[in-house]
């Protein structure tokens, strides 16, 4: 089964740092087999880190956005479209509780942005919480898009910085794949190189998304490599 461990760094660093970032990463990253690592920076780091990659030939790295508007380029003042961000990334974040929660998207909204993206062939990452996985997930259900990961998120595990006890993500991972006919997920929550192990050994999660932990280079290649750590002993 493939994996993913996804990096959000969500409002944080100027394309400076990011490079920086990038510098230190290319250093200590050893590609795995199997195992896709994947960087959403910020939009105005999309451009100049496509570039960086394509430099560097990392291999099993690809960029995500962290966002995408709901309707096409055009008169919409502010937004970005998928068409404007598809030249530099592979996967696009949507519907993260942030975003539902700070910005009041709706399933409509995260459903629009799902069809924006598929038709300009990014790969959905999709965040769903408890408990509305089911209902956020049923929203989207029906895309055409057979690669679409789905990242777990509980919002009390977010806030309350303590990630949910394996036990019960596996659960919940287990039927929200059932109701996604089979697609990949990934948990996300308060994870850090100390907390991860038993998550990577869970056959029922593909990945992890990382927020906080990402944004140190050092802490999110540890967790990088407890993955693939827990990738051998399956």
């Amino acid at each position: 089964m493939k994996k993913f461990v996804i990096a959000n760094w969500k409002c944080n660093k100027g394309n400076e740092e990011a490079q920086r970032w990038f510098e230190a990463f290319t250093k200590r990253y050893r590609p795995v087999e199997g195992l896709t690592i994947i960087v959403a920076p910020s939009f105005i780091c999309l451009q100049s880190l496509s570039h960086t990659l394509k430099t560097l030939g990392l291999e099993n790295v690809s960029l995500a956005a962290q966002d995408i508007s709901p309707f096409p380029k055009g008169s919409y003042t502010g937004a970005v479209a998928a068409d404007m961000v598809k030249d530099f990334v592979e996967y696009v974040i949507l519907g993260h509780s942030e975003r539902r929660l700070y910005f009041h998207e709706t399933e409509d909204d995260v459903a629009g942005k799902m069809n924006e993206a598929v038709d300009v062939g990014l790969i959905p990452i999709i965040c769903v919480d408890q408990p509305y996985g089911a209902s956020q997930l049923l929203a989207v259900n029906n895309s055409d898009s057979k690669e679409m990961i789905i990242a777990y998120g509980p919002v009390d595990a977010m806030t309350a910085r303590i990630p949910e006890p394996p036990i019960k993500a596996a659960a919940t991972a287990r039927s929200l794949s059932q109701i996604s006919h089979g697609r990949p997920v990934v948990y996300g929550g308060s994870l850090e190189p100390h907390n991860v192990s038993d998550y990577t050994q869970l056959p029922e999660l593909s990945g992890l998304f990382v927020g906080q932990a990402s944004l140190d280079v050092d802490s999110f290649l540890d967790i990088c490599e407890h993955m693939a750590k827990g990738m051998e002993k399956k």
